[in-house]
Formats: structure tokens, C-alpha cells, sequence
């Protein structure tokens, strides 16, 4: 038996979607997941201020969802771009795949 949950996101932050889909007494966890650890991790992680510390607790939270799991990975994208040396003033975003895709600084050098 397999229950996905396809909650989206529009950010690309673990509270977006863990905290949401896996806290035991979250009203949207459509799955019925509850593991004790996980969510006293989820609450861990939500307030670290450590950007690395909270990376690994959040690593953590993920392990224990794949070995239980809890949150298979079914399909995993991969985007990719091309670029041409004359397009000038575009930046790539580092950690979204939803922010840069406004062009108002970029220009054709040719």
C-alpha cells in the first residue's frame, strides 16, 4: 500500500512541506505519519538558527522518513540550462527553482 502526498511548495524551506506532511498533529498530514522523534526534530530544526545545524537535523528527519518509509522517493526532476557567452546579467538562483526567472537585468551583448 502507497499513499503519496503531493503537497507543493513554493519555497524551499524544510517547514514548507515536512513540518506540514509529517508532524504527528499537523491538520495536513493526509497520511496519518506520526513518529514522536520526527516531530520533536521537526520542531528542533524549525527553531535552529545555525543554517548548518539545522541541515543536518533536517538530514536526520529525512533519513528516519526513508527508512521507515514514510516518504519514498518516487521521482526525483532534473532541470538543466544552456547558455550563450553574449547573454549577459543573469544569475542562476542557488537554492530555488522558483526566483531569477525575471529577466529585467539581463541583455544580449552581440
Amino acid at each position: 500500500m502507497v499513499a503519496l502526498n503531493l503537497t507543493g511548495s513554493s519555497v524551499d524551506d524544510p517547514d514548507a512541506t515536512l513540518v506540514e506532511s509529517y508532524a504527528c498533529d499537523s491538520e495536513y498530514n493526509y497520511t496519518k505519519y506520526c513518529n514522536p522523534e520526527v516531530t520533536k526534530l521537526l520542531e528542533a530544526q524549525s527553531a535552529e538558527r545555525d543554517v548548518v545545524k539545522r541541515r543536518e537535523i533536517v538530514w536526520e528527519i529525512e533519513r528516519i522518513l526513508n527508512e521507515g518509509v514514510a516518504r519514498p522517493v518516487i521521482l526525483h526532476g532534473r532541470t538543466a540550462q544552456c547558455r550563450q557567452p553574449y547573454v549577459k546579467g543573469h544569475v542562476r538562483a542557488a537554492n530555488s527553482i522558483y526566483s531569477n526567472w525575471r529577466h529585467e537585468q539581463v541583455w544580449l551583448d552581440k
